[in-house]
Parts: C-alpha cells; sequence; structure tokens
C-alpha cells in the first residue's frame, strides 16, 4: 500500500494545528503547503470539503537521500493529505516512504526510508492519544 493514516474526532483546522505540532516535534518540518479546496474552487469552480496537501521534511534524511542518490529528490518530501470528512471527523493520510522511496535501487535511500516510516508511525501514534 502507498498510504496509511488515522481519522481524528475533530474538526479540520483544530486537526491540522495538532498535525503540524506533532510534526514539529519530531524534527518534520512542512515545506509546502496545498489549499486543494481553494485551488479547485479558484481554478475550476468546484467546491469541496476542506483538503490539504502538506510536504512533511526531515533535513538529515532528505540530506542522506540526495547524498546517495540525487534524482530521488523527485521522490521528497514525505507528503500527507488532511481531508474533512464531517464537521468533528478529519482524515490524516501519509505517503508511506518505503513503498516510495523503494522505488530507488540504493540500499542507503531504502534505509532512509525506513527510519522516515518509523518518524511518521511515532507521528500517527502521538496522534492518536
Amino acid at each position: 500500500m502507498y498510504e496509511f493514516g488515522l481519522t481524528l474526532k475533530k474538526p479540520f483546522e483544530q486537526a491540522l494545528e495538532q498535525v503540524r505540532q506533532v510534526l514539529m516535534d519530531n524534527q518534520l518540518g512542512i515545506v509546502s503547503d496545498v489549499d486543494v479546496q481553494a485551488t479547485l474552487k479558484n481554478k475550476i469552480g468546484k467546491e469541496i470539503p476542506s483538503y490539504r496537501i502538506l510536504g512533511a521534511c526531515n533535513p538529515v534524511l532528505a540530506d542522506r537521500v540526495l547524498e546517495a542518490e540525487p534524482n530521488a529528490g523527485t521522490l521528497l518530501p514525505c507528503n500527507l493529505i488532511l481531508r474533512a470528512v464531517s464537521d468533528n471527523e478529519t482524515v490524516v493520510s501519509f505517503m508511506d516512504p518505503v513503498a516510495v522511496l523503494g522505488l530507488s535501487d540504493s540500499a542507503e535511500v531504502r534505509a532512509v526510508a525506513v527510519e522516515a516510516r518509523a518518524k511518521l508511525d511515532q507521528v500517527v501514534a502521538q496522534l492518536k492519544n
């Protein structure tokens, strides 16, 4: 599977704030933030529930990947989505770095993927609390 995640029993904005904080607590900074809801409304006039794509990155892990395989930057950062499914439920889904970075032939890149997955598993565990 290419993703894993959980559903938070809270409104979208509260979930977004919590996810940002837990990522930071685990040395994962947000390097990109795409507001899909606003983009679809502005570009094609379509209304959808709140939906964001965040790009999370740990600079040390990213550096190791790029050192081992410079073109592997096409597989970075670790993307995750938040999407509202109701007024008080938000799905949080993480791209599985093991699946994505497993596309590389580099043992070092695959080792970093395992470390990144462990970090994201810790994020999920903290979000469940």
